[in-house]
């Protein structure tokens, strides 16, 4: 059989070809010119999955006693990335509605993005390459390393605050880590979903082979040190403190993330609180990379 292409001519468009077949003839035809628009609507857009209820980092993490942060308001469901032309989507989806209980807007550098609790920080390998990107998280996520041949090349930050806010904690704390991070160009709250869209010369050619990961973390507008806006994990639960971690900087502070192969199935969970186990002093907690094309 002739490929489509050789049928086709300056003099005679495929249009006119197709309108001169018969019916089983011309269905056929449409169906063969299908298949590479399909296949390449399915590599524009990643979906990852994460399973129900594992949102206490290594499994003893609690929620803090204030009835603002809802249960669940902090357990990762889904993260969907989509190529959207010049710009990249970031969709994170929560097992709760996006709250504002304060008043976003309202803050100071021309107001937030219509949510407060939430802080997610997807971190990307673009490369899968041994020795090439970063192996630690941004400062205020406490111990945690990613694998060398997962390391990260792109952070995108999902944050409340300002722009211009969030991107002078990035210049001020960041480091030499900064230049790999990327502030998108908008961030809202719909529903139970956070959406980030953020410019695609800040991250380069899209691509179904990047791995991917999405820690949950909490907005703090008064953060320690040289944290970047991330509300710690301690020892006891208070009313804006997460608990069941360590009073020290030797645990993981985050509450959820991706784990095996992102299919939001139950041993992920397990996945998730093995790889986020920790000891002070000893152990530190991994980060894993998930490939949704592995």
């Amino acid at each position: 059989m002739k490929p489509l292409s050789a049928v086709f001519s300056v003099r005679q468009p495929w249009t006119t070809w197709l309108r001169s077949k018969s019916g089983l003839s011309r269905a056929l035809a449409v169906a063969a010119l299908a298949v590479p628009l399909v296949a390449l609507a399915a590599e524009s857009s990643i979906s990852l999955s994460d399973p129900a209820g594992d949102d206490n980092g290594p499994g003893s993490y609690k929620y803090p006693t204030n009835p603002e942060y809802k249960t669940h308001a902090f357990d990762l469901r889904k993260l969907d990335v989509t190529d959207k032309g010049d710009e990249v989507e970031f969709k994170v989806t929560m097992g709760a509605s996006i709250d504002d209980p304060w008043n976003s807007r309202d803050w100071p550098d021309g107001g937030g993005n219509g949510f407060s609790l939430q802080f997610v920080q997807v971190y990307i390998d673009t490369d899968h390459q041994k020795g090439s990107g970063h192996t630690s998280p941004l400062p205020g996520l406490g111990k945690g390393n990613f694998a060398d041949d997962e390391a990260w090349d792109k952070v995108v930050l999902i944050s409340p605050q300002p722009r211009t806010r969030l991107s002078a904690e990035v210049k001020a704390k960041a480091g030499a880590l900064k230049a790999s991070v990327v502030v998108p160009k908008s961030t809202r709250a719909s529903g139970k979903s956070l959406v980030a869209v953020v410019k695609k010369s800040d991250l380069g050619e899209f691509s179904a082979k990047w791995g991917f990961n999405a820690l949950v973390q909490s907005n703090e507008g008064f953060p320690v040190g040289k944290d970047i806006l991330t509300r710690p994990v301690n020892q006891t639960a208070g009313p804006h403190r997460f608990g069941g971690g360590d009073d020290s900087d030797c645990d993981p502070q985050w509450m959820d993330m991706l784990a095996g192969k992102g299919k939001g199935e139950g041993s992920e969970t397990q996945a998730q609180h093995a790889a986020m186990k920790y000891s002070c002093g000893g152990k530190v907690a991994s980060i894993p990379m998930v490939y949704a094309a592995e």
